[in-house]
């Protein structure tokens, strides 16, 4: 089981991902704003950050570079609206993991969520 903080301003996108997530046994923490996202990241204890890319406060893109520089542990996935080829590159180059845009498949985000997962704990 891991701790995944899912970071969405959308009430229903978020208890989605909530619920598919926790279906397939993690703990998740949702935040609707980049900078209470930042400080629940910061306060430790997250495996995994879903993180959308348009969100008030503090947008996706500050968190992404903030937390890839700082908490270069915690993997990050972007799921977003935003399908330009250019936003896609620079959430991968900022050291996003993977990149989702809405409308998604959440069994496809729960997959890829638990291979980025496998992954990580296989490094440590």
């Amino acid at each position: 089981m891991a701790h995944i903080l899912v970071a969405d301003d959308d009430d229903l996108l978020g208890e989605l991902v909530r619920f598919k997530l926790e279906a397939a046994g993690h703990d998740v923490t949702i935040r609707q704003d980049g900078a209470s996202a930042l400080e629940a990241a910061r306060q430790g204890d997250v495996d995994l950050l879903v993180l959308d890319a348009m969100m008030p406060v503090m947008s996706g893109a500050d968190v992404l570079r903030i937390v890839t520089e700082e908490l270069p542990g915690i993997p990050v996935v972007m799921l977003t609206s935003r399908k330009g080829q250019a936003d896609v590159m620079a959430a991968l180059t900022s050291g996003a993991r993977d990149y989702l845009t809405k409308p998604f498949i959440p069994d496809e985000l729960v997959v890829r969520v638990n291979a980025i997962l496998k992954s990580t704990q296989a490094v440590r």
